[in-house]
């Protein structure tokens, strides 16, 4: 089990830090390279850069939520959230068509109905 985990490039998970300005304020953020990388193709599909999606991402939580506690985690979850959502079918893996023209709702009905499922397999 672990030579499946344990095979991967060191590479992805190397950690660096990045600039990225929220609000007019510069502010880095650590995060491995796998996830910068996922990040990347998440920013792409929307044609932003990863500096824009974070903003943009901040932007929204705040609004959404309030304060940031530990954005990096935040990031980290995100893509999490959106690699399991193309696993799911949520999220089309083709990388073409953009997050923003999804139906967020659709998307995240999805998802609860997937969790649904999961809970019931435990049970």
């Amino acid at each position: 089990m672990c030579q499946v985990f344990i095979s991967a490039d060191p590479a992805l998970y190397d950690s660096r830090a990045r600039s990225v300005r929220l609000h007019g304020v510069a502010t880095s953020i650590r995060l491995e390279n796998l996830f910068w990388q996922v990040l990347q193709e998440i920013a792409a599909r929307d044609g932003m850069t990863v500096p824009q999606l974070c903003a943009r991402l901040h932007d929204e939580l705040t609004h959404e939520r309030g304060q940031v506690e530990n954005f990096a985690s935040f990031l980290r979850v995100c893509c999490g959230r959106y690699l399991a959502l193309q696993l799911s079918g949520g999220i089309p893996r083709n990388r073409r068509i953009s997050i923003r023209s999804l139906d967020a709702a659709q998307v995240l009905a999805g998802e609860r109905a997937e969790e649904t499922v999961s809970c019931l397999r435990l049970a």
